[in-house]
């Protein structure tokens, strides 16, 4: 089968060049249209996203998963509000980082520039396709967006939408491509696609991100799974640790920055874990603890290895009772996908060393990690949550897809 992933590759690059030269009034005039036309095409989205709810559903896909691809009208407002709210941010192109004069009068500055062209892989969730088209635009960038076979009408019929209004805004349409085809060898030769895509974000679950890693060619920014923990120290105001504990948990569990283990020091584990537990099982949480916790909580599922390194996206929380923040910390740093942590403490030196020892995109004191997102940080949306350390970490908005250029002025220099 011929998929056409190079001549689409091909397009985007030219799209890329035209579109790192449009000024920012066109780029937001663009996104504002776009959100617009989301909500024009509402009905013809859902009713696209309701065949891809019901063949789901057929195929037994787990909760979690349907919850993540159904879309309503709420969804699509915030899908459209995102891209207003993309037109409103600082346009990163063009921004001077810093700049110097060297003693022999060179003057030389970075610049900030787009990446190029980015190729994006993604699982169940449709928004993603507005929050990606939208980000890479404002930011110069060409996208190639390949959803997953889950989501393929709803995703269809949102780029569609998003497309339809580009010419009137005199911006490439080709600077916003989905991949039409749900094979996994589209996906494979768009990871290979090296001199026409320069670089490679993969959103979605374990499996998909290894996949990226191990097969693309293609420069990859990985973004991770959240295998997230909140540690309640000893020092810690109770009735808010309860409260952060609940929110972290339960206000949405199939997101990548829900808790998924707490852990509790010792010293207050006898009063904190009886007061917490009835309020995590009244939301339907099911508790898995360490031999500690279910000496204080006898009713709780005994936690085995495996549970301390599982995402579970779901109201599944795994507790363990530690000796200090020593512990606290070297569990997290062992476990953790280097995503989100926090900490509820009253005390500055703890949450000091905290911040300092653990290894994640996002540390937290006396936050839930709930706010690990770029609407929260103010990105106005995100294309990802980057677990890595090079070039991107955390949420990654409008600056986190841009590169940058030196320019250096100069007159008649020559070097001797």
């Amino acid at each position: 089968m011929s998929y056409r992933i190079r001549e689409m590759a091909i397009k985007a690059r030219a799209a890329s060049l035209r579109l790192a030269q449009a000024s920012t009034a066109k780029k937001d005039a663009a996104l504002r249209a776009m959100g617009q036309n989301l909500l024009a095409y509402q009905d013809a989205i859902i009713e696209a996203n309701k065949i891809d709810v019901q063949n789901a559903k057929e195929k037994g896909l787990k909760e979690v998963m349907i919850e993540r691809l159904t879309l309503n009208p709420s969804r699509i407002a915030g899908m459209a509000e995102g891209l207003r709210q993309i037109a409103t941010l600082p346009d990163p192109i063009g921004e001077v980082i810093d700049g110097w004069k060297r003693p022999n009068g060179l003057e030389i500055r970075r610049v900030r520039t787009p990446l190029g062209v980015i190729g994006i892989i993604y699982e169940s969730r449709p928004n993603v396709t507005a929050d990606a088209a939208g980000l890479c635009l404002k930011s110069g960038n060409s996208c190639i967006l390949r959803g997953g076979s889950e989501a393929i009408q709803s995703n269809t019929s949102i780029t569609d939408a998003l497309v339809e209004v580009l010419d009137g805004e005199d911006i490439p349409k080709d600077c916003i491509q989905l991949i039409p085809y749900i094979d996994r060898e589209a996906a494979r030769e768009l990871m290979n696609l090296n001199g026409l895509v320069d670089v490679l974000i993969p959103r979605g679950g374990e499996g998909l991100i290894r996949s990226v890693i191990e097969n693309a060619s293609v420069p990859v920014i990985e973004t991770g799974t959240g295998n997230c923990h909140t540690f309640i120290d000893a020092s810690a105001d109770l009735d808010m640790a309860a409260e952060i504990v609940i929110n972290a948990k339960c206000q949405r569990p199939s997101v990548c920055n829900a808790m998924e283990t707490m852990l509790v020091h010792e010293i207050i584990a006898d009063e904190f874990l009886p007061q917490v537990a009835p309020m995590l099982i009244n939301k339907g949480v099911e508790i898995r603890g360490c031999p500690r916790t279910r000496e204080i909580l006898p009713n709780a599922s005994v936690a085995i290895e495996e549970d301390w390194a599982t995402e579970y996206n779901a109201l599944i929380l795994a507790v363990k009772v530690v000796d200090d923040i020593g512990q606290a910390v070297e569990h997290i740093n062992r476990y953790g996908t280097k995503h989100s942590e926090a900490i509820v403490s009253n005390d500055f030196t703890s949450a000091k060393r905290f911040t300092d020892e653990v290894d994640a995109a996002c540390v937290y004191v006396n936050a839930s990690t709930r706010f690990t997102d770029g609407h929260e940080f103010g990105f106005g949306a995100e294309i990802g949550i980057s677990n890595q350390k090079l070039h991107a970490r955390g949420p990654m908005g409008l600056r986190e897809l841009t590169t940058h250029k030196y320019i250096i002025y100069g007159d008649g220099h020559i070097r001797t």
